[in-house]
């Protein structure tokens, strides 16, 4: 019997999916958790896999087109099968689909014939593409339902222009094309700019082999203790905790802590919520829960939104101090360098103590540079008494 499966609800605020790339094609057979189809979200994609053994029997979307979510994506039966039944309906939104065979892209046309917009309908995809190779050729008809312009239209009409006929491609993933256009957004949207400095790591170093050395406490590493140093010092200085939408300041409600996670499909920032309610243990155990899974490709996407304050840790990598982005609508992001022996005077005598580096990168329009250079102080103090403010 033929099954439908459907696009996953991947969390309370995703109401729609995107179609990144089909890894399966109809006709073609399939085994129960086989990945068939990638998706996407404003914030990552996602895999959706087989739900039984059987051939491919239809697939209902074209990649590039937004599907709403619990609407059948493709069916799995027996050959022969008919999977009429399980197709969706148009509904007349731009999302559902239309029983209409592909249209022919047209002609090549010059970039002296561009114009402003395509007067056919792009989608999301399609768009991107457009605005990022700043190509908007007079008329494209599209491939997708209803003549809707994929980005494989425009990519192909692209390089079929005479002007990018030599042109080299080099394809990039769909995650990687979403961190860029987040980072060209918030260079573009914000007056950001970064304040530098540093604190005594030699508490950090004390506790943190006082941690490894006993088997009854739980793994808790560097950037656990300075980011529940960063979450105390939030709590002191909540200025910094907000967001800035649409020209109002919005007030945390509750420090949710974004961090950054290297994954094999690009960066991540998974977010732990309420952090200002765990301790350190709990704050070191729900960031490990969700780092891995980001590198495993199985976190919710809920668990990648909703950040008040972000943290990127470049200083395992050796990275002595770097200029960290600011991800909007968030007004902050701390930069945490390499811990390295740094000169200090005291009381007329120099000395060698391990010190670690403090990037802070603020949004001008929120957070002059005093307020920004008074919270960075309470971050360094907080650091500095880590061994006193944290329970293990």
């Amino acid at each position: 019997m033929a099954v439908a499966v459907e696009m996953p609800k991947l969390g309370n605020t995703v109401e729609e999916c995107l179609i990144a790339r089909w890894l399966k094609q109809e006709g073609q057979a399939v085994s129960a958790g086989e990945t068939v189809v990638e998706i996407e979200t404003d914030k990552t994609s996602f895999e959706v896999a087989a739900s039984v053994d059987g051939t491919l029997l239809a697939t209902f979307f074209e990649q590039g087109e937004l599907v709403p979510v619990f609407t059948p994506l493709f069916v799995i039966g027996n050959p022969g099968e008919s999977a009429e039944a399980l197709r969706p309906h148009t509904n007349g939104s731009s999302s559902a689909v239309a029983a209409s065979g592909p249209q022919p892209v047209s002609a090549p046309v010059a970039a002296d014939d561009a114009l402003p917009h395509s007067t056919a309908p792009l989608s999301p995809r399609a768009h991107r593409f457009a605005d990022e190779h700043n190509f908007h050729p007079r008329a494209v008809s599209g491939s997708g339902p209803g003549g809707r312009v994929l980005e494989a239209d425009l990519r192909a009409l692209y390089h079929a222009s005479p002007s990018n006929l030599d042109a080299p491609e080099t394809p990039i993933s769909s995650v990687r094309e979403k961190i860029a256009r987040r980072l060209r957004e918030s260079l573009s949207s914000t007056a950001q700019y970064t304040l530098h400095s540093s604190a005594d790591a030699r508490g950090l170093l004390r506790l943190r082999a006082r941690i490894k050395a006993s088997p009854a406490v739980p793994d808790i590493n560097i950037n656990d203790l300075v980011t529940f140093c960063t979450v105390r010092a939030l709590l002191e200085v909540p200025d910094l905790n907000v967001l800035f939408v649409d020209g109002k300041i919005h007030p945390g409600r509750g420090i949710h802590i974004g961090f950054a996670c290297d994954t094999p499909r690009g960066l991540l920032v998974p977010v732990v919520r309420n952090a200002q309610t765990l301790t350190v243990a709990a704050l070191a155990t729900r960031m490990k829960e969700l780092s891995e899974q980001a590198v495993q490709n199985k976190i919710s996407a809920d668990d990648l939104s909703g950040a008040t304050f972000t943290i990127s840790n470049l200083g395992g990598l050796g990275i002595e101090s770097f200029t960290p982005l600011l991800n909007p609508p968030q007004v902050a992001i701390l930069g945490v360098n390499a811990i390295q022996l740094k000169a200090v005077r005291r009381e007329d005598k120099v000395e060698f103590i391990d010190s670690i580096g403090l990037s802070l990168t603020l949004d001008h329009q929120i957070i002059d540079g005093a307020p920004g250079a008074r919270f960075l102080n309470v971050v360094r103090d907080k650091i500095e008494k880590v061994e006193q403010i944290c329970t293990i």
